[in-house]
C-alpha cells in the first residue's frame, strides 16, 4: 500500500504534530470501535499493524492490518491468554484478566509515540519492558508532566 507502515513514518519523522497525531488516533479509535461493536478484539495494535496512505486534500488515512491474534469476545467473560507486543501490551493482558479495552491501551501508547517519538515504557529486554508496563509509571518529557 502506498505510504507503508505507520512505524516507518514514525522512524522518518520522529514525532508528529498534535493535529496529525489526533487525526491518526481518531481514525485508529474509529476502526477499533468498529471491531469492538462486532465483538472482535485485535490484541496486537502497534504502528507496524497500521498502514498509512495519502488521501485527497493532503490528509493521511489509515488501515488496521494483521488480525492474526484477534479473537471474538463476550462481555460476560474475561480473556486469559497473553498475546501482543511488549511495548504496546496492556497491563491487564499481562495479568491474564482482560477485555477488549486492551486495544484502547495500545491506541494510547501509539498516540504517546506519535507525539513524543519514543515509547512510554522501555527496557533492555522484553521482560524489562513488560515490568515497566505493569508499573504503569511514565514521564512525557516534552511537556515535563509525570503521570503516576
Amino acid at each position: 500500500m502506498e505510504g507503508g507502515e505507520l512505524f516507518d513514518e514514525i522512524q522518518r519523522r520522529k514525532a508528529f504534530s498534535e493535529e496529525i497525531a489526533a487525526d491518526i488516533t481518531s481514525q485508529l479509535l474509529s476502526a477499533i470501535v468498529y471491531c469492538h461493536e462486532r465483538k472482535i478484539v485485535h490484541r496486537d495494535l502497534k504502528p507496524e499493524n497500521v498502514l498509512i496512505y495519502p488521501a485527497p486534500g493532503g490528509k493521511t488515512r489509515i488501515k488496521v492490518i494483521d488480525f492474526g491474534t484477534a479473537q471474538t469476545f463476550s462481555s460476560a467473560s474475561k480473556l486469559k491468554s497473553t498475546t501482543g507486543t511488549p511495548y504496546y501490551i496492556a497491563p491487564e493482558v499481562l495479568m491474564k484478566n482482560y477485555n477488549e479495552k486492551c486495544d484502547v491501551w495500545s491506541c494510547g501508547v501509539i498516540l504517546y509515540i506519535l507525539l513524543s517519538g519514543t515509547p512510554p515504557f522501555n527496557g533492555q529486554t522484553d521482560e524489562d519492558i513488560m515490568r515497566a508496563v505493569k508499573k504503569t509509571k511514565f514521564t512525557f518529557y516534552s511537556t515535563f508532566v509525570t503521570i503516576h
